[in-house]
């Protein structure tokens, strides 16, 4: 079996096939197939990995050059997707081999995180990974905002198609990258498929001029629903201002389904605002998205809490070794191994559930993700407190 990098034109013969046969219906008139070479300037500079035998591809795994907040840094991040198998080479370790080698050439090209979303979480957290939580889907009349549509309030609201709109969504997303932790954003040439697609609306309302919230959306039909991708806010009143533009929708739509992040409490948005808010997993189409750490150094001047403890990553290909992470300065200090310290011996799961804040250090032991006495414990605790990632990035 042969491992390579493949072009950009060769995606066409040697990995698209591939993809389309695992996540799109099949088999598809054999015309469909010339829409192929409209994705590659969306994929210009994506890692694309295949296996071969005999010149035929068995197996391909991309990764997009993405960025994404971690802990109020953002880091180069590397985008899993497209993770394709011949149906007649399944279950033979060819993945293995290609996420291996991906996330090898990633990590060496300056990308010490990554995230995917999975077709089964168990595959992929034998590679590291660890779940985040999913975007939130909260569902509600416009009707129960009414009260919103009469009132007053300071700044301004514009709408436009996302093609007018979408160098201000840009930079907007963009803002929000720097700002908030887990938040990942596509590299220019993949992201300019919103604009191409044209398939939006876009809300945005702002403050003295600057956009402080977004929504991109689609009407299903008149009576059906509004389709928010994610309501995008920063303040109470950007919030409060795209809910008034949604309250004006009373006798269009029936009701306003939005994308929302983990720690979003819409129940309290208004008073008799009726809310249904749910996050449904299921394999294999609506996992949960998942990230790991693939280098500990880069991760130096995150925001943490003062802990101090010495950690020894084990059974991983690629951050494997031991890490005395200092949080004493309120920010991240990544050295060597230190005597006298609190000790914990980590899985790359554990360790990346800790950057991410998703689990606490007793999960770790409960989840097979490393051993943890109690004096590591309570510094872990306190360098890497709870949070709540908001990953944004669909891919």
């Amino acid at each position: 079996m042969k491992i390579r990098r493949i072009s950009s034109e060769e995606r066409l013969t040697h990995a698209f096939p591939l993809q389309a046969y695992a996540f799109e219906a099949s088999p598809a008139p054999l015309e469909d197939a010339a829409r192929y070479r409209g994705y590659l300037p969306f994929q210009e500079d994506n890692v694309t990995l295949v296996a071969e035998e005999g010149g035929t591809s068995l197996a391909a795994v991309s990764a997009l050059p993405m960025r994404q907040n971690v802990r109020g840094t953002l880091h180069p991040m590397a985008g899993v997707a497209s993770v394709a198998v011949h149906p007649l080479a399944r279950r033979r370790g060819h993945i293995r081999t290609l996420l291996t080698r991906l996330l090898g050439d990633m990590r060496d090209g300056g990308h010490p995180v990554t995230a995917l979303y999975p077709f089964r979480a168990s595959f992929y957290e034998r590679f590291g990974y660890v779940g985040l939580p999913k975007r939130r889907r909260v569902t509600f009349a416009p009707g129960d905002l009414a009260h919103l549509v009469r009132a007053d309030l300071p700044g301004e609201i514009t709408w436009e198609r996302i093609s007018t709109g979408y160098d201000a969504y840009r930079a907007f997303t963009l803002r929000l990258a720097a700002e908030r932790h887990g938040f990942a954003v596509f590299p220019d040439y993949r992201a300019e498929r919103l604009r191409e697609d044209d398939a939006h609306w876009l809300v945005a309302a702002r403050v003295d001029g600057e956009v402080v919230g977004a929504a991109a959306y689609q009407i299903s039909r008149h009576g059906g629903e509004m389709l928010v991708d994610d309501l995008l806010t920063t303040t109470p009143l950007s919030r409060a201002l795209l809910l008034q533009f949604f309250a004006r929708h009373v006798d269009q739509v029936d009701r306003v389904v939005a994308g929302i992040a983990a720690d979003e409490l819409p129940e309290l948005w208004a008073t008799d605002l009726g809310t249904v808010t749910e996050a449904r997993t299921r394999v294999p189409n609506m996992n949960a998205p998942m990230a790991r750490v693939l280098a500990v150094p880069p991760l130096a001047g995150a925001q943490v809490g003062p802990g101090r403890v010495v950690v020894e990553v084990v059974d991983d290909p690629f951050i494997a070794g031991t890490y005395l992470l200092d949080g004493r300065g309120g920010r991240l200090e990544v050295g060597g191994d230190e005597s006298n310290v609190p000790r914990a011996t980590l899985r790359a799961a554990g360790l990346s559930a800790l950057v991410y804040g998703v689990l606490d250090p007793d999960d770790l032991p409960l989840r097979g993700f490393g051993a943890v006495p109690a004096d590591a414990g309570a510094q872990l605790r306190t360098l890497f407190p709870r949070a709540v990632p908001y990953i944004f990035a669909d891919f």
